[in-house]
């Protein structure tokens, strides 16, 4: 076989796991709120150095940040639900995490068909 040829089946393999990833994020963002979003997570964090060099290298990375940042924002929506005066406000902010990692995730998945690297 051919350098090439190895090359590119290595980058497809790599393409098609980042997809199957943005699916493990997807179906627990809708089925759990992302409470199993850890999952594919660990994957990202385990995969993404052996993509280094690659598009692919930065779709992990997106999906990382974008786990975290969901998070955090999730956890202030609680610390805002916990005050009286903040639940209409929680309501807003978890609203608003939920439409950003929804964005995040088709944002992502139409890069990466379009063999697109996200922005880092």
């Amino acid at each position: 076989m051919s350098q090439q040829l190895i090359l590119d089946d290595r980058l497809d393999a790599a393409k098609n796991l980042a997809w199957w990833l943005y699916l493990g994020h997807a179906l627990s963002f809708l089925f759990s709120l992302g409470a199993f979003s850890f999952i594919p997570l660990i994957i990202n964090y385990v995969k993404r150095p052996e993509t280094e060099g690659t598009f692919v290298h930065s779709h992990h990375s997106w999906q990382i940040r974008s786990f975290w940042w969901y998070l955090i924002w999730m956890a202030v929506g609680v610390a805002l639900f916990l005050t009286i005066i903040g639940i209409p406000l929680a309501w807003l902010v978890w609203v608003g995490a939920w439409l950003w990692k929804a964005y995040r995730l088709i944002a992502g998945i139409s890069a990466l068909n379009q063999n697109r690297p996200m922005p880092e």
